[in-house]
């Protein structure tokens, strides 16, 4: 459960500006959503469920503004779980050296505030997480630590993200999807199937 001074803002409030609850009064949604902000909105620290979901992904959407108000969404990906829990209020990862335009870096020199999406096609789940991000140069051993063992690529700094509050979006048009490493995987698994099956008929043929 979200954990909140006493009378604070929900966490839910870094999405859910005066503007945006005044649309859901006129559209007929503000109250299901004030009832969810009198507990204290959104979860606002690291959940098991959270750290679950983070150690089976390979791809995040990561969303930065700069000084002019412009977004930015910049890619990131990497093996399973490559988005790693720093402690109950921070993600971090690895930032891999890439095609060197620093968009994200100088977005967050700007404005640190920052969104990280996340979205599991396999179980048609995804995540929103709000927070302030921080590019970390030069920390040779934090940088060691978000590193995924064994993975061929060149880390040049880390990325770590506090978080405000996230949220779980329900699988409503979410089209189901795999990797291509399971379904080479399933495949490899029906064919051998397939051939210990043809193996018994010729034996029974075979009687």
């Amino acid at each position: 459960m979200p954990t909140h001074e006493p009378h604070a803002a929900p966490s839910s409030d870094v999405a859910f500006t005066p503007t945006v609850k005044a649309i859901q009064r006129e559209k007929g949604s503000r109250r299901a959503y004030a009832r969810q902000e009198e507990a204290g909105g959104w979860p606002d620290r690291v959940t098991p469920d959270l750290a679950a979901f983070l150690a089976n992904q390979t791809s995040a959407f990561l969303a930065t503004v700069n000084a002019e108000g412009q977004p930015y969404i910049q890619h990131r990906g990497g093996p399973p779980g490559f988005i790693k829990v720093v402690d109950a209020r921070t993600l971090g990862f690895a930032d891999f050296s890439g095609n060197r335009q620093y968009v994200t870096l100088g977005n967050l020199r700007d404005n640190p505030k920052a969104h990280l999406f996340l979205i599991d096609y396999r179980t048609r789940q995804r995540i929103k997480i709000w927070g302030t991000a921080e590019a970390v140069e030069g920390d040779d051993d934090l940088v060691r630590r978000l590193m995924p063992e064994g993975y061929a690529a060149r880390p040049e700094r880390a990325i770590l993200l506090r978080i405000a509050a996230f949220d779980v979006n329900c699988p409503k048009h979410i089209p189901q999807r795999f990797d291509a490493a399971e379904v080479a995987a399933a495949l490899a698994e029906r064919d051998e199937t397939i051939r210990v099956l043809r193996e018994d008929l010729e034996r029974l043929r075979g009687r």
